[in-house]
């Protein structure tokens, strides 16, 4: 293996040279392209050491979770050769230890190995926990044996030497931690300059290292102090670069020019603000005044709400809509689900009234409506007669054509990427004004990081004469017969004329709910317990159906791979009130509106994240009738997904169960996969931890792109955010 050289093909820094161009042997090139994503010297150098341990210092043994990979120290014990009975050859059995705890090291026909682990001798060991007979072992380990001869120099330089850290790497089968070391190693040594986004008068003042300072002892540290020092600089650096990259992204949005969307008097706004019957609140009225200022100039919005469950975000959103149609422009709400669609455009068809509903014709466009339907909507939206669209994605499909397209208001922004914003947002002739909508709360690191391009608005205020929802775990864990009273409760409810809604994590036992459908769920929250059947919507139904004390009730199963014309049907069933229950996956999590539904069940709750726990308990309690909300769970007390459930029965506040969110989801999935975006997703910084930092860097980043927007004198920046770009395309055309 050879060094980089300095340059990359492409003219660009050393950082984006590829490690297969002279640097390296395919030996080494291949698995870390392979198996870890590992492409350019930029790549290999963030990738990052997980810990560091010390060869003075063993692993807790009794600690190894099996059937992962691990990297361990330990000393060898004992070392054993035996011949195996069953056939041919032999087996060198190698116990290493902790001091308290052993592991059993097993080599197969490899009897030369002994002379490599003599007893006493210390070592760092790789390979997949097993269990063999009640003994944890690794088969065919791959090891590094610390060198005696490095103890001769006495016993300042052997302290010296067994302090020092040893950066342990995420590796793979194919590459171990070591290996890894020493390819960076190899890079760092003809390294060379690099250049550093962050500006050394910003870094003084904060007394960090240098970008090559730093990359420097986070990978090769001797002592401790080391990289603790680079980590700080690394994330700040990342922090930084992260920031310039969405306020550049801001800047460019607004340097667009777009139609000013004004309401006229005596308009489609001012006739619908006079027959509302109810006023809206101080929150409502204060996110519509920044909305319409924003619309009101000749540059395109680009604005979130984030706002409680039932805050009114569909009313400030419709609000904007009229005051597009005002000067002649079209709307397109963009809904994740076919029923949230239907259902929003049920609610604005109401909202509206007879006679303006008759004058905006409000339409719908999905991707299972019949062929029929779809081509009206698909002339209705390119003659400019229907002004306000609501569809799924299939509004994002080349056929879809708008006449003059003059606000994007994207609901439930979590479920979109950022690029499908941007698909229909270029369906205008002129950039339109953007609005973003979610009720999942946003804690503000998260939102500075995943929506630091888009100006936040927060409704917190709930309108008057919510009667509130009650909210109650159901521990199956410890009280395996309160499951009956479940049932019982919810009779008596539908005693009093309500209705309820039971929600399932999977649509029958073979399945959870398709996530090509059009009904994404979270990622499945870690199994708790034992294995055991998840609870299905077809095991329910039929399960409520046959329960004693809900005989005589009507009931039917609702989920994302029924046909669009029966799950229209449950829905209007269920809002006229001919059903009283609904069996139901996610798909009912957000926009579904029906005031006498009092009763909700969750069942396995444990499955299901924070927020999404918070959206469903929204469905109920939304007119005059209180809501019961019982959160079903056989996770172990204690278990972290215990603690998300418990979480939202605390507390209906959603802003502090975002926080609580934050802190429980395991790290790496606090963006979402569709907002993080491959490999410009996170690496040390940390949303949970680094608030402060994060804001530091935003206003360190703004200061210098208020003087130089396009990075021109600061050309280390701009070729940053160019890398990043050109990562970000990269991940693009390999999902393509």
């Amino acid at each position: 293996m050879t060094a980089p050289d300095p340059v990359s093909p492409h003219g660009g820094s050393i950082l984006d040279a590829k490690l297969t161009s002279g640097s390296l042997g395919g030996k080494t090139a291949t698995p870390l392209a392979k198996s870890l994503g590992i492409v350019t010297v930029g790549d290999l150098l963030s990738h990052y050491p997980r810990r560091y341990v010390k060869r003075g210092e063993l692993t807790a043994l009794d600690q190894l979770p099996l059937g992962e990979n691990v990297t361990i120290v330990a000393e060898v014990r004992t070392v054993k050769k035996r011949t195996m009975k069953s056939r041919h050859g032999s087996i060198l059995e190698v116990s290493i230890s902790d001091g308290q705890g052993f592991l059993t090291l097993t080599f197969f026909n490899q009897a030369w190995r002994e002379a490599q682990l003599p007893v006493g001798a210390r070592g760092i060991f790789t390979g997949k926990v097993s269990d063999y007979r009640g003994a944890l072992q690794l088969a065919h380990p791959d090891y590094e044996m610390f060198d005696d001869i490095q103890l001769k120099d006495g016993a300042a330089a052997t302290s010296k030497w067994l302090e020092q850290p040893i950066p342990i790497y995420p590796a793979s089968a194919s590459i171990s931690s070591w290996q890894i070391a020493s390819t960076v190693a190899l890079i760092l040594d003809g390294l060379g300059a690099v250049p550093d986004p962050v500006p050394a008068d910003v870094a003084d003042e904060r007394g960090l290292l240098s970008y090559r300072q730093a990359l420097e002892l986070i990978h090769r540290p001797t002592k401790s102090s080391d990289w603790q020092r680079a980590r700080d600089a690394l994330r700040f650096h990342e922090a930084f670069v992260l920031q310039a990259a969405l306020l550049e992204q801001r800047r460019l949005a607004h340097e667009h020019e777009a139609v000013p969307r004004v309401p006229k008097p005596g308009g489609f706004l001012e006739r619908f603000d006079r027959q509302l019957a109810f006023t809206l609140t101080g929150d409502q009225q204060l996110v519509g005044r920044e909305i319409a200022d924003d619309m009101a100039r000749n540059e395109p919005m680009n604005r979130l709400v984030q706002g409680e469950v039932g805050s009114g975000k569909t009313i400030v959103a419709l609000r904007a809509m009229l005051a597009t149609a005002d000067s002649g422009g079209q709307s397109a709400l963009l809904a994740p689900t076919e029923v949230l669609a239907s259902q929003h455009l049920r609610s604005i068809v109401r909202a509206l009234g007879p006679d303006l509903a008759a004058e905006l014709v409000p339409t719908l466009h999905t991707g299972q409506m019949p062929t029929a339907d779809r081509r009206k909507a698909l002339l209705r939206m390119v003659s400019g007669q229907a002004r306000i669209v609501v569809g799924t994605h299939a509004l994002l499909g080349d056929k879809v054509t708008f006449y003059d397209l003059g606000l994007v208001v994207v609901d439930e922004q979590h479920r979109f990427g950022v690029d499908q914003r941007d698909d229909l947002r270029r369906k205008g002739a002129t950039p339109p004004h953007v609005l973003v909508l979610t009720a999942t709360p946003i804690p503000r690191t998260v939102a500075m990081t995943v929506f630091g391009d888009l100006d936040v608005s927060t409704i917190a205020e709930l309108p008057a004469g919510r009667q509130g929802i009650e909210t109650f775990v159901v521990p199956l864990a410890e009280k395996p017969t309160w499951s009956s009273r479940i049932w019982t409760r919810m009779a008596e409810e539908l005693a009093l004329g309500r209705q309820a809604f039971v929600v399932c994590p999977a649509i029958d036992a073979a399945a959870s709910e398709d996530p090509a459908g059009d009904e994404p769920v979270d990622e499945p929250a870690e199994a708790a317990g034992p294995a055991r059947p998840v609870a299905s919507v077809e095991a329910i139904t039929a399960l409520v159906r046959a329960n004693p004390a809900l005989a005589g009730a009507r009931v039917a199963p609702l989920h994302g791979r029924m046909p669009s014309d029966e799950k229209e049907a449950v829905m209007r069933a269920f809002a006229d009130g001919s059903l009283d229950i609904i069996v139901a996956t996610t798909v009912i999590e957000v926009g579904v509106d029906v005031p006498n539904a009092s009763t909700m069940v969750v069942m396995d709750a444990e499955r299901f994240g924070v927020s999404q726990l918070h959206q469903l308990r929204g469905r109920v309690g939304r007119g005059g009738v209180p809501g019961l909300c019982l959160l079903v769970t056989n996770a172990e007390l204690e278990s972290i997904a215990r603690q998300r459930v418990d979480a939202v029965a605390s507390t209906l506040d959603g802003f502090e169960l975002a926080q609580v969110d934050l802190e429980l989801r395991r790290e790496g999935n606090v963006l979402g996969r569709n907002q993080s975006g491959g490999k410009s997703s996170l690496r040390l910084l940390r949303v949970t931890t680094d608030g402060d930092l994060i804001v530091d860097a935003r206003m360190a980043a703004s200061l210098i792109i208020d003087d130089d927007p396009g990075f021109v004198q600061h050309p280390a920046i701009r070729e940053a955010l160019d890398r990043r770009l050109r990562e970000v395309e990269a991940e693009f055309l390999v999902k393509s």
